[in-house]
């Protein structure tokens, strides 16, 4: 048998991507804050630290919703 007589396995599952989303640079946005308020402003640090609560934790609530949505066998 030859190597182009040959054919590729069938596919065992489909390949699962997460949605696309602004938050990982909303986060990156909140955690510069963060840093560049230590030297500015307090304010600012306060400000960039909630919204890097904010974002992580809506980020981990996403993940977990696309887990869940995953079939029975992959949990």
């Amino acid at each position: 048998m030859s190597d182009a007589e040959r054919s590729a396995p069938e596919a065992g599952e489909e390949i699962h991507l997460p949605a696309p989303s602004a938050i990982p640079f909303v986060c990156a946005i909140g955690i510069t804050m963060a840093v560049i308020g230590t030297t500015i402003s307090w304010l600012i640090s306060i400000v960039g630290a909630i919204i890097v609560v904010y974002t992580v934790m809506r980020w981990i609530r996403d993940t977990r919703r696309d887990i869940d949505a995953l079939p029975e066998e992959h949990h």
